[in-house]
């Protein structure tokens, strides 16, 4: 839930990069928020609140996604490809599972390498 409410708060950041792991996480709980609030419209008999939350989650559903394309060295642009039938939406998710660029690039630094690793204790 915190890449979730990380994404929220970075509303409309273009810039930098985002990890493999905070996308997919925002990707997650952003299909089980919207799982909710469609089950809730459904016993309302409305679609009032899930035009809301869409209308919510937009703008940093789309700074993620450029963002994940930045760490793997692409431009936001390439978001676009999406609008190619088919083929493009298979080739975005497939940049979306690439790996990290290693190191920095000129989106900044790997964030993998500046977030510490949490280790449990027994």
């Amino acid at each position: 839930m915190k890449w979730f409410l990380k994404c929220m708060r970075q509303y409309a950041d273009f810039k930098g990069r985002a990890r493999r792991k905070e996308y997919w996480m925002f990707c997650l709980f952003n299909f089980l928020i919207g799982l909710v609030v469609g089950f809730v419209d459904a016993v309302l008999g409305t679609d009032v609140l899930s035009g809301v939350y869409g209308l919510l989650v937009f703008v940093p559903g789309v700074a993620v996604c450029v963002r994940r394309l930045h760490d793997i060295g692409k431009s936001g642009w390439m978001m676009l490809l999406v609008l190619i039938p088919i083929v493009g939406a298979i080739w975005l998710l497939v940049l979306f599972c690439k790996d990290s660029e290693p190191g920095a690039n000129q989106w900044g630094d790997n964030p993998k390498m500046r977030e510490p690793r949490v280790r449990w204790r027994e």
